[in-house]
This record gives C-alpha cells, structure tokens and sequence, in this order.
C-alpha cells in the first residue's frame, strides 16, 4: 500500500516570520499518519521551518538542490547543505527550474541520483506544455523524461523517488487536468517505470499530480486509481487550505 503524499510547494513566497506562523498554525490540525505531509520552502526559511516542525507531523523539503558535493558554484545548495539543517526531501527537475534556469534531463538526473545517494528523497517532476499536449505529445514526452531521470539508478533506489506529473499548462493557471486524465498519465507512467525495472517496483513508486490542486477538488483527484498524493503550488500558502489537502 502506497502512502499518499501532499506537498506543498511554496516557491518564492514567505519571510521567515510567515512560514514559523504557517507551521505552527497547521502542526496540530494535521492528524493521522495516513497521509505523508511536506511543505517544500525557500531555502532562507529551512532551518526555521525544520525547527519549528519538530514533533509534528510535518516534513520539510526544499525546491532545488546541485548535484555536486561543493565547489565554485554560486548561488547553489549541496545535498549535505540540506541535511545539515534537518531537511529530508527535495524537489528536483520543476518545469518552471527546466523554463527558466535551464535544467535539462541530464542534469535532473544528476541531481536524483546525489539526493537519493546522500539520504535524501527527491521529489522528480516531469509534464508536458499546452502544445506538447496538443499535438498528442505527453506520454512520449513523460516516458523520454521518466527514462532518463531514472538513468543509472537501481530499482532498490528507484522505490525511494516521488514522481510528479505536472502538467505545465495547469501549473498556476486555475486548469486542471481532469482526474481521469491525470490519473491515465500517472498510469502510463508506471507502465514505463514497469519497463525500467518490473510491476513491482512500479507498483512502489508514489506518483504525485500536480496543477491547480486545491481543497475543492483534491478528493476527486487523490480518490484515482494511480495517484497518491499532489505536489500543491497556490493552494499550499494558506494555512486552513494546507490543513483541507492534507485531510482530504
């Protein structure tokens, strides 16, 4: 049974001071241990935020991290950064990092690769434009992205990643794929992680559906057959909002 996981993904958002509110307005309204729940910060907001979740059931996870231990590499974060302050997951290969920061399938694939050598639990985001979509693109697109993340990586390491499928056209938009949709993506996605490696370890894998996930309709989504969990932009900056994804 595959423990569905809810991340939210704050981006560029929330001062110190606001994201310490935010986890100790949430830390008691997230009850049980059935559902996985992660807020994925800034990385000025870390150490706080890692602190102030001590004891709850709130996991936190950053939104980028290099492949390379150290180095001449400015503005970066290493693995051993991370842990250092206590986080356990972090987002790796977001379409907005791939839009405008260059990421490539390579260097995704680099970075999941040191994430899950250092302990740490990459969260890997694949999906497709509105024009991928439209030329009937997606799982050929999601397939060539999957592969390669997955490059050089075992199938015992293989279970310990969360995929992500966010579509790029319903990332901040207010589109959602219908959850049918998403779910027919998520599945064709486990049938390549099949091929990689074998039904079990596909049916291992936690696969997250990301794009204008909000408390109205994560129920409708998280209730498909192949989802286990959402990776939450918008929706994940307002308290009583996070604490309604996690209950779903």
């Amino acid at each position: 049974m595959r423990k569905p996981i809810i991340a939210g993904n704050w981006k560029m958002h929330k001062t110190v001071a606001e994201g310490v509110a935010f986890i100790n307005a949430v830390k008691n309204e997230i009850v049980g241990t059935d559902v996985e729940a992660l807020v994925c910060a800034p990385f000025t907001l870390l150490p706080s935020l890692v602190e102030a979740a001590k004891g709850t059931g709130v996991k936190i996870g950053a939104q980028n991290m290099h492949f390379e231990d150290k180095g001449a590499f400015t503005g970066e974060v290493s693995a051993d950064m991370l842990l250092d302050i206590g986080v356990t997951h972090v987002i790796i290969g977001h379409s907005e990092r791939r839009q405008y920061f260059a990421e490539t399938d390579e260097t995704v694939n680099k970075k999941v690769i040191k994430a899950l050598a250092k302990g740490l639990v990459p969260i890997l985001c694949c999906g497709e434009t509105l024009e991928q979509r439209e030329a009937g693109e997606t799982k050929a697109l999601c397939k060539v992205q999957i592969e390669k993340a997955f490059e050089g990586i075992s199938a015992e390491d293989a279970t310990k990643v969360v995929v992500a499928y966010e579509p790029i056209w319903a990332i901040g938009t207010g589109k959602t794929a219908s959850s049918q949709d998403a779910n027919d993506v998520i599945s064709y996605i486990r049938e390549v992680l099949e091929g990689i490696y074998s039904d079990e370890v596909s049916e291992e894998v936690r696969i997250q559906y990301g794009g204008s996930v909000k408390p109205s309709n994560v129920e409708e989504i998280m209730n498909e057959s192949d989802i286990d969990g959402a990776l939450v932009g918008g929706a994940s900056l307002e308290p009583t909002d996070f604490v309604k994804l996690v209950n779903f």
